[in-house]
């Protein structure tokens, strides 16, 4: 595919987070950009503010004439569209290039350095940092994230192509498009199962990721996963280690040992030891890409986050509320570490919503485990997102499965009268589902209630 020879791009599901960062590319490269989802979201309207033109319902006769050209239009599919979509029908009919997201951004990245981050939690947290220090240190970098930056309000960051910064999704082994000259390896915990069936089948697609790197490529692996490559880690002997951490007001001060000398005052706001471990990974990668220290120190200190990754919304004396996307048990594990860590004395209530029938059946008893860890626990419904119910498999039955008596079943509509009734000091809204959508609301009742 000759990306010179398209003109217009079209996207069936534009406003995922993935694809919405590849439509502003696009954009950015001067091509004619349109695109269908089945909602409208806050993506979906921020792509309408750079003049792309997005419908919402299933139809060819609402596509423009000029992306009906198979000869220079490119279309671009989600793996999430139902194969029975009529748009995506029409356009393979037709003879159209049509590739999956994971392609094209293969075939963006090959002439490029290319940087991925993969691992099954921390892809995103790991790409936005490593994006932003390589930005803030002047490197023609454009980072396609799959998440929104705190700092650059955007799933996409360029100041050029020299290199590209991008999350190697293991969701149906799209990361094997890549070839990239640097990688990662955050996390190999079972996930997908729904894809890939069984956990060793998940390890083995990390495997196979591992060598597609190009030649003389490096290979960074969180230690103790088992493939060779660079080590990191936390206080232990990989080949780069956070050293001498303390938390001075909510702040990570550390140092880092390298394979060769001791990089001394660094500074991150993330709380949690997952995101000093994201935050180390992207620092090690761009030591080895050639980053001066100082440089790094700089950057990293400014760096905010991403929305829904322990995203604060309220943070007073009285009451401390955290959005944050944990959809599995690892990552649940994870922000309440960060939590405790941050708020030792303080009552904590979550209110979670599953994600997947799959998921949730196949990680039931851990999703219970973590969920039992804090004071109190509100739950949702399970959120359908591309699946039909499986049969027995309910919030209800999750809910049986938590040992913490200080758990109910809530509906969207009793949430915010629930947390109310609560003296819990710290709120948690966790989940990938649209739980994302009733953060606002919380937010507004929450602060009018600390106005009273």
């Amino acid at each position: 595919m000759n990306l010179n020879q398209i003109h217009s791009v079209y996207f069936i599901g534009i406003g995922g987070i993935g694809m919405s960062a590849l439509a502003r590319f696009f954009v950015a490269n001067g091509k004619a950009v349109a695109g269908y989802d089945k909602t409208k979201t806050d993506i979906t309207e921020t792509l309408q503010d750079l003049g792309i033109e997005i419908h919402f319902e299933d139809s060819i006769s609402l596509i423009a004439s000029k992306f009906l050209k198979p000869e220079t239009t490119l279309v671009i599919y989600t793996p999430a569209v139902p194969k029975d979509h009529k748009e995506l029908a029409y356009f393979k009919e037709k003879g159209f290039n049509v590739l999956k997201r994971s392609a094209v951004l293969g075939e963006i990245t090959k002439k490029t350095f290319c940087l991925a981050v993969a691992g099954t939690h921390g892809k995103t947290t790991t790409t936005s940092i490593l994006g932003h220090l390589l930005y803030q240190c002047n490197v023609n970098v454009t980072a396609f994230l799959g998440g929104i930056s705190e700092n650059y309000d955007s799933n996409f960051i360029s100041k050029g192509t020299d290199v590209t910064v991008v999350e190697a999704d293991e969701f149906d082994r799209s990361f094997l498009t890549l070839s990239p000259d640097m990688a990662c390896i955050t996390s190999m915990d079972a996930d997908h199962l729904d894809i890939y069936g069984e956990a060793d089948e998940l390890k083995k697609s990390f495997i196979d990721f591992s060598k597609k790197l190009k030649p003389n490529g490096k290979l960074f692996v969180r230690n103790g996963l088992p493939i060779d490559g660079i080590t990191y880690g936390i206080e232990d002997d990989s080949d780069y280690s956070v050293q001498n951490i303390k938390i001075i007001d909510g702040t990570y001060e550390f140092d880092v040992k390298t394979p060769t000398q001791i990089l001394q005052n660094f500074k991150f706001n993330l709380p949690g030891r997952h995101n000093l471990s994201n935050a180390l990974i992207a620092l090690a990668m761009s030591v080895e890409y050639g980053i001066p220290q100082q440089q790094l120190a700089t950057a990293l200190a400014s760096y905010k986050g991403v929305k829904r990754r322990f995203t604060y919304q309220i943070k007073t004396d009285e009451l401390i509320y955290v959005d944050d996307y944990a959809h599995h048990p690892q990552e649940i594990n994870a922000l309440h570490q960060a939590v405790r860590e941050m708020y030792p004395d303080k009552k904590v209530l979550a209110i979670f919503q599953p994600h997947l029938f799959s998921r949730t059946r196949d990680f039931a008893d851990e999703f219970a485990r973590s969920l039992s860890q804090f004071d109190e626990i509100l739950l949702l419904d399970i959120y359908p997102a591309r699946e039909l119910p499986i049969s027995g498999i309910t919030s209800e039955w999750l809910l049986s499965k938590i040992e913490n008596p200080k758990k109910k079943l809530v509906q969207k509509s009793e949430l915010i009268s629930n947390i109310k009734k609560s003296n819990a000091t710290v709120v948690l809204t966790v989940g990938a589902g649209d739980i994302g959508e009733e953060v606002k609301h919380i937010k507004k009742a929450l602060s009018s209630e600390a106005l009273l």
